[in-house]
């Protein structure tokens, strides 16, 4: 087995004239929690689309689990364990949170939400969304609709939504967005714990948050790598001081 999980070559994408990625060289280790950061309009989502196919790239190669996926389907990569986030929360708000990790383990067996389907089949997935529930401290909420839980709690239901899809790459875009204090302490602990055996591939402007749970980060300066490395090597470096750090607050 590789020892890396992802790895594009050359990755670049246009709109007309502007380049919005710009030849990115990137490789995810399997195991890692690894950043993209950088300043508004480095590419960083783009990049997100891109390597989860909700994008075509211009020019380039992505390697995922060793299966070159640069023209393959969204819905095929996800399958495949390749699952990510949105900045905004993408939960059912009316339906509680048992129903919505419910509704997410149902997808593998191709199965649609179907309310006319008989309890018994239903409860089939409660003990492993009760479960998953449990893993992001939940226990307390299933019956209660996404609507009413606070914003970290939303954060939360939407990491076990995404754990039941069983992912291999988890794709976190500015997982922390919009959070006062504790939500982030909250959330970042909830990261930490459900990295312990998956790959996390993290945007995140909280620099904070990325020095505590990085391995590695790659910094993005309008399109193209600026520097790579641990937190201390790339916060160190004159040119991401400049560009990034310099003027963000850490």
């Amino acid at each position: 087995m590789q020892d890396h999980i992802l790895k594009t070559k050359g990755l670049s994408r246009r709109f007309g004239g502007f380049v919005a990625v710009d030849n990115v060289d990137l490789t995810i280790k399997r195991g890692d929690i690894h950043a993209l950061i950088g300043p508004n309009g480095a590419g960083k989502t783009t990049c997100f689309n891109l390597i989860t196919k909700m994008l075509q790239p211009s020019s380039g190669t992505i390697n995922y689990d060793g299966q070159d996926i640069t023209r393959a389907k969204a819905d095929k990569v996800a399958r495949d364990g390749l699952v990510r986030s949105f900045q905004i929360s993408a939960v059912f708000p009316h339906l509680t949170s048992l129903e919505n990790v419910r509704l997410a383990l149902q997808r593998p067996t191709g199965l649609t939400f179907q309310f006319w389907r008989s309890d018994r089949v239903l409860r089939g997935y409660d003990a492993q969304a009760e479960d998953l529930l449990g893993q992001v401290g939940l226990s307390e909420y299933l019956r209660v609709p996404a609507v009413e839980l606070s914003y970290g709690r939303k954060r939360a239901l939407e990491i076990a939504t995404t754990l039941a899809l069983a992912p291999k790459l988890m794709l976190l875009d500015e997982p922390m967005a919009g959070m006062g204090r504790e939500d982030i302490s909250r959330v970042t602990d909830l990261i930490r714990k459900v990295a312990a055996n998956r790959t996390i591939l993290m945007v995140e402007h909280n620099l904070q948050v990325v020095a505590t749970l990085s391995d590695r980060i790659t910094v993005l300066q309008r399109g193209a790598v600026l520097a790579e490395g641990s937190y201390a090597e790339v916060s160190k470096d004159p040119d991401v001081l400049q560009a990034y750090m310099g003027s963000a607050d850490a």
